[in-house]
Parts: structure tokens; C-alpha cells; sequence
């Protein structure tokens, strides 16, 4: 593939700088998770992101600088990416993505992320969920069941009440399909991953969280820096998801927001509403970059 008009060149002192401290953030974001494998110990709201995505601390460590930037040559060659994955090197020693590649084998994950995250921002948040997909996942459920060996902080009836108290409102299809059975006919309409397009909207913890999913997917497309930026928010989210969840979380050194009182319904609304303000953001970068892979489609005549 012929590098476009639009490439920019960094120089080697500048980009090897940049790699260096995307490693240093990298590793002070997996800190923790890093020294609670060594010692065998696990974290029920830290380690889902590392379970749930497939998530790997050497590969966040790892510095992409995004398509369109090409890595000029060290004095000792061209940059370590030469060796990697859908890298190319140029006669002048520059390094860059070969999007043409990429794009032969992850198109269509490419245009699929594409049109599920700009249809998304399309659409206004709605705030107010109040987390209730997690009781949902344990609605009416037998206790060894459960996906936490935490203790339920209601009990198994006064969880099972908030269910039944206040509405269910996912529009998250990768939340709503581990709704217990007997949740399922509660929620306010059903989801499919037919449907999950047409559905997926803005102010939903999940869809935000699962940022860092899509930018995973869209792979060295994506800069160093909107990764973690992208694992940074879902972290964030990830506690609050689990805080107001029916769990007990005061044995992982967290408190519970308590939506089942008009205290805990405002901050999580606030908070949910914090985190669609930061993920609109990430959104539209995230939006920009598959734009910038996909071919130019011509408007249709008429």
C-alpha cells in the first residue's frame, strides 16, 4: 500500500519518547491486577476487565501511533513495529500501518464498529437505568448460581423486591442476555444482537465501558492514547457499575450506592451522566478513526 497524502513522519527521538510513556501509563494502569495474578488472588470488579475483554496488560503496554503516522528509522533501523502485524516498511525505513492489509482482514468488524458507535452518538442519553441489569442478573436466582460470591447486601428477597419495585430499562444487549429468565419479560423491551444498532444508546454504563472493546477491536488503528483513555473510563464505570450493584462491594474497600433510596438514585445519575460526557468524547475519536479506514463511499445520484 502507497503511504497517503495525509501521512505524517514522527522522528524517532519524538516517537520513541511517546512509546515510553504509553508503557509507563500502561503499566500503572494494570498495577494492581498485575500483582494480584502473581499472588494468586482475584478482584471482582478490577479483573472483569481483564476477563470479560480478553484483555492482556502486554498488549496495553504495547504503542501504536494510529493510522495515517508513519515512525521515522532509529539509528539502528527501522522501528520495533516493522516485525509486527499488519505493519509495513517503506524504501525510506519509515514504518507505518498497512491499512490496506488491515483491512482485508478486519473490514467488516471495521464498518460494523463504525456505523453500531456514530448511530449511537446519535441518539440523546438516557440516564435513570439505575444499574438494575445486575440485580436482573439475579433475579429469583439460586445463591451458587450467582456470577460474585459476594453477599447480596438486601438479601435474596429484598433484591428480588427492588427487581419488582422499580423498572427495568436496559438497552444493553450484552447486559440484558444474562438477565435471569424470570427478568427477561420484565425489562421495558426485549433486545437481540439483531437489534443491538438500533438500540445501543449514549448514556448506557455498558455501551461506554465497551468502548475499550471497540477500540481493541479497531487494533493499531487506534493511538496508544485512546486505548487507555478508553481502558481508563471503563474502569472508572466498572466500579460504579459494581457499587450499585445487589452486591456487598465493602469487603473490596468500596461503598455501595444505594439506588434503591432517593440518595443513591441521584448519584447514580449523576455519575452515569459524567460518564456519558467522557465517552461522547472518546466516541466520536473513536468514530473518526474507522471513517478514516473505510473507503470513500460516492453520495448516491438523485
Amino acid at each position: 500500500m502507497e503511504p497517503t497524502a495525509e501521512r505524517r513522519v514522527l522522528p524517532a527521538e519524538e516517537w520513541a519518547g511517546v512509546a515510553r510513556d504509553h508503557a509507563a501509563r500502561a503499566d500503572a494502569l494494570t498495577q494492581a491486577h498485575r500483582a494480584r495474578r502473581a499472588a494468586g488472588s482475584r478482584h471482582a470488579i478490577d479483573d472483569f476487565l481483564y476477563d470479560y475483554y480478553n484483555t492482556k496488560p502486554s498488549l496495553l503496554r504495547r504503542w501504536h501511533p494510529g493510522a495515517g503516522t508513519g515512525l521515522a528509522p532509529t539509528p539502528d533501523g527501522p522501528a520495533e513495529h516493522a516485525v509486527w502485524r499488519w505493519y509495513r516498511t517503506g524504501d525510506d525505513g519509515v514504518v507505518e500501518l498497512d491499512t490496506g492489509a488491515f483491512l482485508a482482514e478486519r473490514g467488516d468488524t471495521v464498518a460494523f464498529v463504525h456505523t453500531l458507535l456514530a448511530q449511537t452518538a446519535a441518539r440523546p442519553a438516557h440516564t435513570g437505568c439505575l444499574g438494575l441489569h445486575e440485580w436482573a442478573m439475579v433475579y429469583r436466582q439460586d445463591d451458587e448460581r450467582r456470577r460474585h460470591t459476594l453477599p447480596l447486601r438486601l438479601g435474596r428477597e429484598g433484591t428480588d423486591a427492588v427487581v419488582e419495585q422499580l423498572p427495568l430499562q436496559c438497552t444493553h444487549f450484552d447486559a440484558f442476555r444474562f438477565f435471569t429468565p424470570d427478568a427477561v419479560p420484565r425489562n421495558r423491551a426485549p433486545l437481540t444482537r439483531e437489534t443491538q444498532v438500533a438500540r445501543e444508546q449514549p448514556g448506557c454504563l455498558h455501551a461506554n465501558m465497551d468502548l475499550f472493546k471497540w477500540a481493541s477491536k479497531l487494533g493499531p488503528a487506534v493511538p496508544g492514547a485512546l486505548l487507555l483513555d478508553c481502558f481508563a473510563l471503563a474502569r472508572d464505570i466498572r466500579t460504579l457499575d459494581m457499587q450499585a450493584s445487589p452486591y456487598d462491594v465493602t469487603s473490596l474497600g468500596e461503598r455501595a450506592v444505594a439506588i434503591e433510596t432517593p440518595e443513591g438514585k441521584a448519584e447514580y445519575v449523576a455519575r452515569q451522566r459524567g460518564f456519558a460526557e467522557r465517552a461522547a468524547v472518546l466516541r466520536a475519536r473513536l468514530v473518526d478513526v474507522a471513517a478514516g479506514l473505510l473507503p470513500v463511499r460516492e453520495p448516491l445520484a438523485g
